[in-house]
């Protein structure tokens, strides 16, 4: 899972984005908004689409969008007009109207649109969205329930990106109990059944060393990036 309320608080994710992608978002309700916003702020060019007038307004007022429109998107030509087709990924945030949600699920995946992302409140709902062409489904209520279980269990964490339901790869702080240890000293394969593929700089922690060397000393309070299984990740110290 990716929390995208919470992507522009990353560092070395940053890091992994390729190329310059345009992204349309479908509805600018709270979550809508968080989407907009994240994307927006990390550079992309990003297009706010909603039926509400108002919600439209607003979000180019307080800049959380590259450009926003008003118009009703169960329209095809509506969406054609606006060349909502033409966008690389769409993301369909309309969650408590069901009905609107899929027909425009429908009209996006009938245009051809790439990829499309849709937030759904429901198994069935989710289900509905995935049959008329949704590529990702998601529950954000759902996620942020678990978001905050993991972040009561293990503060450590900073932020998790999911390869699939049993890997991940988690950005945390370096526990204590690692402060002044090397790489092989602590032996993070053998032991926790991890990968280290980053660590940042002491002096610059925006900055990351990719792939570090096995004789380097660990430092509490830097941040590691480590690849694994959940259950793995989950047994590393919380502090």
């Amino acid at each position: 899972m990716v929390n995208l309320a919470s992507l522009r608080e990353l560092n070395f994710f940053k890091t992994l984005r390729s190329g310059r992608q345009q992204y349309a978002v479908i509805g600018l309700g709270r979550f809508g908004r968080a989407v907009c916003t994240t994307l927006h702020e990390a550079g992309y060019e990003v297009l706010g689409i909603d039926s509400d007038e108002e919600l439209v307004a607003q979000v180019l007022t307080n800049r959380q969008v590259s450009h926003s429109l008003q118009l009703d998107s169960t329209n095809p030509h509506a969406l054609t007009e606006a060349g909502v087709y033409e966008f690389d990924t769409v993301i369909v945030a309309i969650g408590n109207y069901i009905q609107e949600s899929i027909i425009t699920t429908l009209n996006l995946k009938e245009a051809g649109v790439r990829c499309i992302i849709a937030k759904a409140s429901s198994e069935v709902h989710g289900k509905l969205l995935e049959r008329v062409g949704a590529d990702k489904v998601v529950f954000p209520e759902h996620e942020m329930g678990c978001e905050l279980a993991r972040s009561l269990t293990n503060p450590g964490i900073l932020d998790r990106f999911e390869l699939d339901p049993d890997h991940s790869i988690i950005e945390c702080s370096v526990p204590k109990q690692f402060d002044g240890k090397t790489i092989a000293e602590l032996q993070l394969r053998a032991t926790y059944g991890i990968s280290l593929l980053a660590v940042s700089k002491e002096d610059d922690p925006d900055a990351f060393v990719v792939n570090p060397s096995p004789v380097l000393q660990l430092k509490a309070g830097t941040v590691m990036v480590v690849l694994g299984r959940n259950k793995s990740i989950n047994k590393l110290p919380n502090s």
